[in-house]
C-alpha cells in the first residue's frame, strides 16, 4: 500500500490527477439560504454577488470520516492531509480536532498549505507524487510542507467588498475603503491575504501579476498555476505571457475557482501561483 493524501475541494486539482494519484477530496460548503451546498458534489447555481451567500469548511466529523477511510485505504501506511490556510478557513482547525479524536499515535499528519485554490492543490500534488513514488509518511509530509512554504500566490480582484465582508483581508489592507483602488493586486503571505500593489486598470493589474510571478519563479524550473472566475480568455492570456516570461516552466495547471473561493473573490478574479522547483 502507500500513503494516502487528503485535501479539500478548494485545491482545484484536475479530476484526472486526483484519480491517477488516489487523492481524497473533502468538499467545502457554500451556504445559500438554508441550504448547504457541497462543493464539487452538488450542482446548484450560485449568485456570487449576493450578501446572503457564505461558506463553511467541513466539520471535524466529516474530516474524521475522511481520514479514517484514507487510513484504511493506505493499509496503515498513513495519511497526509493538506488543507487551505488556517488564516482563511476553519478547515485546518477542524482537521486538528478530527486527528485529536483518533487513537493516539495514528499515522495522520496535517499540513497547512498557507494558501487556497491551487496554492493548496500544489502541495497536495507534491505529496501525492511522493507517495506514488514509494515515499514513507515523513517524506510525503515533508514534500507537502516544502511546497507550501515555497509557493507564492498573487491575485487580482475586481472588487474587495466580498473579501472584506468575509474577513479574508488582513488589517494592513483596511484602507481600501478610503482610497480609490480600482484593481488591487493581492498576495498570500504566511497564509494571510495582503495588498501587494494598487493599480487603476485591469491591464496594469495583469502586468503586475506576471511580473510578480516571474520574480517568484527565479532562474530555475517552476510549476505555475492560473485560476480565474468567469474570465477564461484573460486567464489564457496570462498563461501565455507566463510561458514567455518564465522559460523553465516544468508544469502549468489552469482551473476555474470553485464556489467556496468564488464567493469571496468575485467574478473576474485572476490568481497566479508559482512553485519554484515544481511539484515533484
Amino acid at each position: 500500500m502507500a500513503v494516502v493524501v487528503v485535501t479539500d475541494s478548494s485545491a482545484s486539482l484536475p479530476a484526472g490527477l486526483i484519480g491517477e494519484l488516489g487523492i481524497q477530496v473533502v468538499p467545502l460548503h457554500v451556504l445559500v439560504g438554508d441550504r448547504a451546498i457541497r462543493e464539487g458534489v452538488d450542482d446548484v447555481a450560485i449568485d456570487y454577488a449576493s450578501d446572503s451567500v457564505t461558506t463553511s469548511g467541513p466539520s471535524p466529523g466529516e474530516l474524521h470520516r475522511a481520514y479514517t477511510d484514507a487510513l484504511a485505504r493506505s493499509g496503515g501506511d498513513g495519511v497526509v492531509a493538506v488543507h487551505l490556510s488556517r488564516q482563511l478557513s476553519a478547515t485546518w482547525e477542524s482537521g486538528r480536532q478530527a486527528v485529536q479524536e483518533m487513537d493516539a499515535g495514528v499515522p495522520v499528519r496535517l499540513v497547512d498549505s498557507l494558501g487556497a485554490g491551487l496554492a493548496t492543490g500544489f502541495p497536495a500534488l507534491a505529496a501525492a507524487r511522493c507517495a506514488a513514488a514509494g515515499g514513507a509518511l515523513e517524506a510525503v509530509y515533508r514534500a507537502a510542507v516544502r511546497a507550501a512554504e515555497s509557493s507564492r500566490t498573487f491575485f487580482m480582484v475586481n472588487r474587495t467588498e466580498q473579501l472584506r465582508r468575509g474577513g479574508r483581508l488582513s488589517t494592513a489592507a483596511g484602507f481600501f475603503g478610503s482610497e480609490l483602488v480600482s484593481k488591487p493586486v493581492l498576495q498570500l503571505v504566511q497564509g494571510r491575504l495582503e495588498l501587494r500593489d494598487k493599480v487603476r486598470t485591469r491591464s496594469k493589474a495583469f502586468a503586475k501579476l506576471i511580473a510578480a510571478a516571474e520574480e517568484a519563479a527565479g532562474a530555475g524550473a517552476a510549476a505555475v498555476g492560473v485560476q480565474h472566475l468567469g474570465a477564461a480568455e484573460a486567464a489564457e492570456t496570462v498563461t501565455a505571457q507566463l510561458r514567455e516570461r518564465i522559460p523553465q516552466i516544468a508544469e502549468v495547471l489552469t482551473a476555474e475557482f470553485g464556489p467556496a473561493l468564488a464567493v469571496h473573490l468575485g467574478v473576474g478574479a485572476i490568481g497566479v501561483l508559482v512553485l519554484p522547483g515544481g511539484c515533484g
